[in-house]
C-alpha cells in the first residue's frame, strides 16, 4: 500500500509540473473573442442569486424556510487550469457555474455549493468549528432597533436626560479573548445621540453595555454602570449646508473633455484600455476583484499575463483601549461586515470625475434575494497632470532637445463605508505596465466621552487624543491584506529577494571604500518568503524562471511597498492571534483555491485557527510554482484635531512594477495626445 501511495504522489507531482509548463505559455484572448459566452469569473447575476435562493430553500422543509439566512453567496471560482484552458480556446459555451453559499439554518452554519447549471446542491455540510460567517445587513438593522423599545434602556436614557427618539445604535462584533468560548452568535450594541447633528459617532452614550443574540434576536445581557455627559453637538456636523462663516478656500472644478468618448471599452465585466485588458467583479465580502490583468506587448504581438486575481482579503482594525467598555473593539471588516455588503453608491462629480463610467454591484440579502448597489464602481481615465517620462538634453552644443509624455492612467474605484469609516479602494493601471493599489481612509473617528476639556487636566491614561471638549479620539491600527495571485508570463513563478549588500573595496585600486551590490535569493519554501519590511534593504520580485529577456534576465514584476508598518500588540494577545497575518508585510503561498480570506472563512468570534499565518506553517514549496503574493500594508493612527469632525483622506498603497518584463521602455513609443486649442469656449484638436 505504501508503494502504491508513493507511486501516486510521484505521478501527481509529475502531472503538476506538466500543467505548470503547459499553462506557462497560455495567451489570454482579447474580449471580442469570447462574446456570446458568459465569462467564467463573472460575479453572480441577480437572476443567479435568485436561483441560489430558490434551490437552497427548496432543499429544506417549508417549515424551516423562515429560519434560513444567507450570509455569503458568491461565485465558486472554477479551478485556474479550467479557466485558463477555456480562455485559450474560447467558445460560445459557458463553463458550468457554481455558487459558494454560507447559511444559518436552525442556529447552525451550513457550507453549501450549488451547481447553477444543473440546478442542484452538490455539497451541504454543517460547519462545527470555531467562528461564524459574515453578519448580514438585515440582522444588524434588526439588532440596533432592540434597545429603543427595551425598558431598561429607556430608563437609562431618562437618567441621562436623553430623548430616545434621537438615539441611534450600531452593532460591534465581540471578538475572542480566551477562556470559555461563546456558543452563541452575539454582538454588542452601542448607542449614540444624534440630536443637533447627523454626526452620531461623535456623541457616544457611555456606561451602557448591551449584548444581542442574533439568532434569537433579543437582548441577552444588559448593564448600566456609570454616567458621563454626551459630548456636545456643536461643531460636529459635516454637511456644507450646516457650516457657518468663515469659510475655507473655494475649490475650482475642472472639466475633462474627451471628444472621442471614454478611452476604454467595457464588455460585460471585461475592461480594455490602452494596452491593458482585465476583468472586474463585485463580491459581498471583499468588494472589487481584479482578474486576468494582461498587458499587450507590441514587440511580441500578444497579451502577456500579469495578475490572475487580486483583491483585498482582510482589514484588521484593533483599537487600543483595553477598558471594559472598549477592549473588544478589534474588528475584521471584510470577514465580519463585508466590504461589498457595505459598498456605498458613488456620487458623480464628488466620488468620481465627470468622465467616469459607473457599474452596479449585486449581493444576496439576509433572505437570499438580490440587493442592487447602484454605482458600486466607477471607472475613469485619470489626467492628473503628472509626467509619464521626460528628458531635456543640454549636452549637445547649440541644441536643446526636450521630449516629454503626459501620464494618463485608468482607475477602478469603490468605497466601502463600514460604520464610522469610509474606505476608498482604487486600482490604477498605467501604460508603463505598473498596477497601483491604494486605499484612502476618511469618515469619522471612533471616540469616547470624557470629563476632560483640556490636556492639562488629564491625569490618567486616555488611550487616545483629546480632540475637543469631552471627546477622546481612540488610538487604533488599520492592517489591509491584499491577495495577489500574480502570473508573470505564466503560472510558474518564483519569489526573489534582491538584497542590497554593502561591499568593501580592499584592493587599493579605487579611492572609494565601499559600494553596494545586489545579492539575489530565491525563496524555496513559504518560510523563506516571510518578510518584515524595513529590516533589510531589498527589492522583492516575482519572476518567471522559465522566461528570459534577450540579455538573459528573468521576466518579473517588482513589489514597491509603501511605508513599513508592523503590529505593536504582543503576539500572544488575543486580537493579534486572530490577526496574525499582519505580523509580516509579505507572505508567499502556493496557489490554493480555498485560501482566499487571510482571516479564515468564519471570522466572527474565531480564534485564529484558520488564517494565512496558520496555512504557511506547512512550509510548502514555492519555487517555480503557481504562487500567490500576500501584501500587508498598515497605518498606526494616533488621532489629531485635524481629523475632527470628519477626517481628511489618509492614503497608503503599493505598486506592482515591471522588472525586466519588457525588452525596453514599453511607453517609449506611446503616441502623445494632440494639443487642444480653445476657440469661443470650444475645444478643438
Amino acid at each position: 500500500m505504501k508503494k502504491l501511495h508513493s507511486s501516486f504522489i510521484a505521478m501527481a507531482s509529475t502531472l503538476k509540473v506538466v500543467l505548470l509548463l503547459l499553462f506557462s505559455s497560455f495567451t489570454i484572448s482579447p474580449i471580442s473573442c469570447y462574446k456570446g459566452a458568459q465569462h467564467p469569473l463573472d460575479p453572480l447575476s441577480p437572476k443567479e442569486l435568485t436561483l441560489v435562493q430558490t434551490i437552497v430553500k427548496k432543499s429544506y422543509n417549508p417549515s424551516s424556510n423562515n429560519n434560513i439566512s444567507f450570509h455569503y453567496v458568491g461565485l465558486d471560482e472554477p479551478e485556474k487550469t479550467t479557466v485558463l484552458s477555456w480562455l485559450s480556446k474560447p467558445s460560445t459555451k459557458t463553463l458550468p457555474r457554481r455558487a459558494l453559499v454560507f447559511t444559518r439554518v436552525n442556529e447552525q452554519t451550513h457550507e453549501i455549493i450549488v451547481d447553477l447549471t444543473k440546478r442542484i446542491i452538490v455539497y451541504d455540510e454543517v460547519y462545527k468549528g470555531l467562528g461564524y460567517p459574515l453578519l448580514t445587513a438585515d440582522e444588524q438593522i434588526a439588532a440596533i432597533q432592540l434597545p429603543l423599545t427595551y425598558g431598561p434602556f429607556i430608563e437609562s436614557a431618562k437618567k441621562r436626560d436623553l430623548n430616545v427618539s434621537y438615539v441611534v445604535c450600531s452593532t460591534f462584533t465581540v471578538g475572542w479573548f480566551g477562556g470559555v468560548e461563546r456558543t452563541k452568535r452575539v454582538v454588542k450594541v452601542q448607542c449614540f445621540y444624534n440630536k443637533g447633528t447627523v454626526n452620531l459617532y461623535l456623541r457616544p452614550i457611555e456606561g451602557i453595555q448591551i449584548v444581542v443574540d442574533l439568532d434569537k434576536m433579543k437582548i441577552v445581557e444588559y448593564s448600566d454602570t456609570f454616567k458621563i455627559a454626551v459630548p456636545k453637538a456643536e461643531g460636529t456636523d459635516y454637511r456644507f449646508s450646516k457650516q457657518k462663516p468663515p469659510f475655507g478656500p473655494r475649490i475650482n472644478g475642472a472639466a475633462i473633455m474627451q471628444t472621442n468618448g471614454p478611452g476604454f471599452e467595457i464588455d460585460g465585466h471585461t475592461i480594455r484600455w490602452a494596452n491593458w485588458v482585465f476583468h472586474l467583479a463585485f463580491d459581498v465580502r471583499v468588494g472589487p476583484i481584479i482578474s486576468l490583468a494582461s498587458i499587450y506587448d507590441p514587440e511580441k504581438h500578444t497579451y502577456r499575463s500579469v495578475l490572475y486575481r487580486g483583491h483585498i482579503s482582510e482589514l484588521f482594525v484593533p483599537y487600543m483601549d483595553p477598558t471594559e467598555e472598549y477592549y473588544y473593539k478589534t474588528f475584521f471588516d471584510c470577514g465580519e461586515f463585508g466590504f461589498g455588503q457595505n459598498a456605498a453608491s458613488l456620487v458623480p462629480l464628488a466620488d468620481c470625475p465627470s468622465n467616469a463610467v459607473f457599474m452596479d454591484g449585486y449581493y444576496a440579502a439576509h433572505d437570499g434575494s438580490p440587493v442592487k448597489v447602484a454605482n458600486a464602481f466607477c471607472i475613469f481615465e485619470r489626467h492628473a497632470g503628472d509626467i509619464m517620462w521626460r528628458h531635456t538634453e543640454l549636452g549637445i552644443p547649440n541644441r536643446v532637445i526636450t521630449e516629454a509624455r503626459p501620464e494618463v492612467s485608468l482607475v477602478v474605484r469603490m468605497v466601502a463605508t463600514i460604520g464610522n469609516y469610509d474606505h476608498i479602494i482604487d486600482w490604477e493601471f498605467k501604460p508603463s505596465g505598473s498596477i497601483k493599489a491604494q486605499v484612502g481612509l476618511s469618515g469619522i473617528l471612533e471616540v469616547k466621552s470624557t470629563t476632560f476639556t483640556n490636556v492639562d487636566q488629564i491625569n490618567e491614561e486616555v488611550y487616545g487624543t483629546l480632540l475637543g471638549d469631552n471627546t477622546i479620539g481612540l488610538n487604533h491600527d488599520h492592517f489591509l491584506t491584499y491577495r495577489l495571485d500574480l502570473d508573470i508570463d505564466g503560472v510558474a513563478n518564483s519569489f526573489v529577494k534582491q538584497n542590497l549588500v554593502t561591499k568593501y573595496v580592499n584592493d587599493n585600486v579605487s579611492p572609494r571604500k565601499s559600494y553596494w551590490t545586489v545579492v539575489s535569493e530565491t525563496a524555496k519554501t513559504e518560510s523563506e518568503a516571510k518578510i518584515r519590511l524595513g529590516t533589510t534593504p531589498s527589492d522583492l520580485v516575482i519572476v518567471n524562471p522559465n522566461k528570459k529577456t534577450k540579455p538573459g534576465n528573468h521576466h518579473g514584476y517588482r513589489l514597491i511597498p509603501g511605508a513599513a508598518t508592523h503590529p505593536l500588540l504582543l503576539e500572544d494577545d488575543y486580537p493579534q492571534i486572530r490577526g496574525a497575518f499582519s505580523k509580516n508585510n509579505v507572505w508567499v503561498t502556493p496557489y490554493n483555491k480555498s485560501e482566499i480570506w487571510a482571516g479564515g472563512k468564519y471570522v466572527d468570534q474565531s480564534q485564529g485557527q484558520d488564517t494565512l499565518a496558520v496555512w504557511t506553517l506547512r512550509d510548502r514549496k514555492i519555487e517555480n510554482e503557481d504562487i500567490v503574493l500576500w501584501h500587508v500594508l498598515g497605518y498606526h493612527h494616533s488621532p489629531c484635531q485635524e481629523d475632527f469632525p470628519v477626517m481628511p483622506t489618509l492614503s497608503a498603497g503599493f505598486e506592482l512594477r515591471p522588472a525586466n518584463f519588457f525588452e525596453s521602455n514599453p511607453v517609449l513609443k506611446v503616441v502623445p495626445p494632440k494639443p487642444v486649442r480653445w476657440t469661443n469656449c470650444t475645444a478643438k484638436p
